[in-house]
């Protein structure tokens, strides 16, 4: 049995395509093309969700091909509904690898699907690649607590499947010059699971644990010595650079951050336009989770930290010193500019 495409699940909203989809294609795209084959963008949305600016920039940014469905029954994830449509898809086109976010929609479908089609799925990936003799897909990912990288793959079931991490790679550029393939099909009524239903959406609580869409993440570390001093110094700079506050596994761990704030592969990964790391030594585990931000200062008085190789701009000194100094530079600065 023939396998060949690369497909790419993408996510949309009221707002349209979400930033991940792009994510996706830059990963896709790469693995397609070490394969020789085609790269394919998969989107289940309801009828007025998806405009034909968002199909075209699905191709901009890779993708030879969009297989879309529309339909009033998809305009809400119903995890059920998408898993029929998607291994309807799946039985009729034959992808060779089919990968997804680690969303909250990746999370839930994608291990539901693999588990129907019999092949396996690698969660939480942040690298994949592809074995050159024999073309299957090497799918890395954190195990043990993040304190190894392990690479998996599924030599004998197709589609190979994995859920990527959001943020751990940048989006596909735009390119104006690309063409591609849109394949619209219909939605057969028949795959809609009608013992599950919508009844409700309450949003939760993003504030000031949402660091993975902030544009400014101030990020704390063991150098901070106690639990005061990372919400006074941590918090105060944060503030005064309207950003969210980041942690290191080691400030958690110690409790002088809550978990939804860590940064690193057992944490969050983010990129933002801004990083501040304080007091942050740059473990392998910590730098994978934040080194495709835009700027990274780094503030540590060890200057022969491993943060300050990925930094793009640092500060050797005392933090106790440098960082209110900073705070209040900034603060002054605002207040003369207002």
């Amino acid at each position: 049995m023939f396998y060949g495409e690369v497909w790419t699940l993408s996510e949309c909203s009221e707002t349209g395509l979400q930033r991940v989809s792009y994510e996706l294609l830059a990963r896709g795209r790469e693995l397609a093309d070490k394969l020789e084959t085609s790269l394919c963008s998969v989107v289940l949305c309801g009828n007025d969700l998806m405009m034909e600016n968002d199909i075209q920039q699905l191709i901009k940014r890779g993708a030879d091909k969009v297989y879309i469905v529309q339909a009033s029954q998809l305009e809400h994830f119903i995890t059920e509904t998408y898993s029929n449509v998607i291994r309807d898809l799946v039985s009729r086109f034959k992808p060779e690898i089919f990968i997804a976010a680690a969303t909250s929609m990746g999370r839930t479908l994608m291990p539901h699907i693999s588990a129907r089609l019999h092949t396996g799925l690698t969660a939480d990936c942040t690298g994949l690649d592809i074995e050159p003799l024999t073309g299957n897909l090497l799918q890395t990912r954190p195990a043990i607590g993040g304190n190894i990288m392990a690479t998996i793959k599924t030599p004998s079931h197709r589609p190979q499947m994995a859920t990527v991490r959001p943020r751990s790679t940048n989006p596909a550029p735009v390119d104006e010059s690309r063409n591609g393939e849109i394949v619209r099909i219909g939605f057969n009524p028949d795959l809609e699971d009608k013992r599950v239903s919508r009844i409700g959406f309450r949003k939760i609580d993003e504030s000031s644990a949402d660091i993975q869409s902030a544009e400014i993440v101030v990020a704390g570390g063991k150098g901070l010595k106690n639990k005061e001093s990372f919400s006074s110094i941590i918090g105060s700079l944060a503030e005064t650079l309207g950003g969210v506050v980041g942690a290191s596994r080691d400030a958690v761990d110690r409790g002088w951050a809550t978990y939804p704030h860590q940064v690193g592969l057992s944490g969050k990964t983010v990129a933002p336009k801004l990083y501040v790391a304080v007091g942050i030594s740059g473990s392998v585990q910590h730098l994978a989770g934040m080194k495709t931000s835009e700027n990274i200062v780094a503030i540590n008085n060890d200057s022969e930290a491993q943060i300050f190789k990925t930094a793009d701009f640092g500060i050797v000194g005392d933090l106790f010193d440098v960082v209110p100094a900073l705070t209040q530079k900034l603060k002054k600065s605002r207040m003369e500019s207002e």
